[in-house]
């Protein structure tokens, strides 16, 4: 959703309150797309400061639907955004850029929500996610969930730096 900030930039000490949907259908994040299990309308405040400055501040709550990153279990993943963002209008975007302003949510004098939010998500999204602590993940071998079931698979590591010396031993065992 674009909302227009040519009109609140008109007048000092505006405020605008926007309820501004999600329109987002996915989120994509290193070529993996995750599924909105629910998210709510973006609780914006837009304040004119003065001086073509524009302070943006809103709320909003969502729920991905990610994976354990263990035993690949469907999980349910709540999130609270909280935003608060300053545009400065006298800076050209260049400039915005060189001042690590990441202001990419504004295009020209409008402002993209979807890209706004899609911002806050990345910036909040877990590195790792497990389903519990104490996740045990699955079988390197057969890929069974090893929370659900037990296999009789080889568990055994061994120290690949010992490998020249098993090959000695191995090529020369009495038969």
């Amino acid at each position: 959703m674009l909302i227009s900030l040519s009109e609140i930039m008109t007048t000092k000490d505006k405020v605008v309150r926007i309820d501004a949907p999600i329109e987002l259908e996915k989120f994509d994040y290193q070529g993996t797309s995750y599924e909105f299990h629910h998210k709510e309308p973006v609780n914006l405040t837009i304040t004119n400061l003065g001086n073509r400055v524009v302070m943006i501040e809103g709320t909003t709550n969502i729920s991905l639907t990610l994976f354990c990153s263990r035993c690949l279990k469907k999980l349910i993943y709540p999130m609270e955004l909280s935003i608060e963002k300053e545009v400065d209008f006298n800076l050209s975007e260049d400039e915005r850029t060189e001042g690590l302003d990441e202001t990419n949510f504004i295009i020209g004098y409008n402002l993209d929500v979807d890209t706004l939010i899609n911002d806050e998500i990345l910036i909040g999204f877990p590195m790792k996610l497990l389903c519990s602590e104490d996740c045990k993940g699955l079988c390197k071998n057969c890929g069974v969930n090893l929370n659900e079931e037990t296999c009789d698979c080889d568990t055994s590591v061994l120290d690949p730096r010992m490998s020249v010396i098993r090959d000695i031993f191995n090529n020369f065992k009495e038969v």
